[in-house]
């Protein structure tokens, strides 16, 4: 069952989506130090396509996204759904980009995780919070 933080965080995110598509990108995308996109999965279970607003950082060249999940024990749907379909989309700045999704490992890893987490240093008590190793997904951008 969903606590009253889930429903609250489930509402904020789908409110939050509808903004940045009325606005083209323009409100909605900065809340406080962090810059939001949307990212579209394909459903692991549905076939049909899931939006969500989420934390980017871009580095090198290529799109980062933390899943967190708000330090929780479980892993977020988004990133499930990645898992099955690497194949996905991102709308940054009003503007759709195909992209393929990989999951940082090793040594990569490590260097990302020292960079998102000077950036965005919350992620250090989610990782706190869980037992699971927070996971970081890169986004190149598909031909």
């Amino acid at each position: 069952m969903d606590t009253m933080k889930d429903i609250f965080i489930k509402w904020f995110m789908n409110i939050n989506t509808f903004l940045i598509h009325l606005s083209s990108g323009r409100i909605g995308t900065q809340l406080g130090a962090q810059t939001i996109l949307i990212l579209t999965t394909m459903g692991r279970k549905s076939g049909q396509p899931r939006s969500v607003p989420i934390a980017y950082f871009f580095y090198e060249g290529k799109y980062l996204i933390v899943e967190s999940n708000w330090g929780k024990d479980n892993h977020a749907d988004w990133y499930l759904n990645l898992q099955k379909q690497p194949q996905a989309s991102i709308e940054v700045k009003g503007q759709t980009i195909k992209v393929n999704a990989s999951f940082a490992e090793g040594e990569g890893y490590a260097l990302l995780w020292e960079y998102l987490t000077k950036k965005h240093p919350p992620y250090l008590q989610y990782q706190k919070m869980t037992k699971r190793k927070i996971p970081i997904v890169v986004f190149d951008q598909s031909i």
